[in-house]
């Protein structure tokens, strides 16, 4: 399960809001070990596309660096998809490369009727897709 606080919850969806019509990407990183997404940071989607999305190499070395020195992981990658469901593609189940995050997938298109979007999380691990529950606290 996820449990992240509804500010993080509100800052991901704004940014998959503000980013439309083109993916966007992200990390929520928290102290090493913990679990605990605390630390939001928007990352540019350096492939600029309503279909695909990737991190800057040198964003990515660079916040990897960042995270070090902070003793933080990342416990969230969260990206969103425009104009399909929240829902891991094949393409994001070959880049997730992270057994310990939780992948958030934010779909800004309403595919299901439920309103302007869906905040779903899963775990990926050897391309196996486990989706999980989201809580969100205060």
């Amino acid at each position: 399960m996820l449990t992240l606080s509804q500010a993080l919850h509100d800052q991901i969806v704004a940014h998959a809001r503000a980013d439309h019509p083109d993916e966007a990407c992200g990390v929520v990183a928290g102290p090493e070990g913990t679990g605990r997404p605390e630390r939001f940071i928007p990352m540019l989607n350096a492939a600029r596309s309503p279909t695909f999305y990737e991190f800057d190499s040198g964003d990515l070395l660079k916040l990897y660096r960042e995270m070090d020195d902070r003793d933080e992981e990342p416990v969230i990658i969260y990206h969103s998809h425009t104009a399909t469901e929240a829902y891991p593609s094949r393409t994001d189940i070959s880049y997730a490369n992270e057994p310990g995050a939780h992948y958030v997938l934010v779909s800004t298109a309403d595919t299901d009727g439920e309103g302007p979007f869906q905040f779903r999380s899963f775990r990926i691990v050897d391309g196996v897709i486990t989706e999980e529950d989201v809580t969100i606290a205060g």
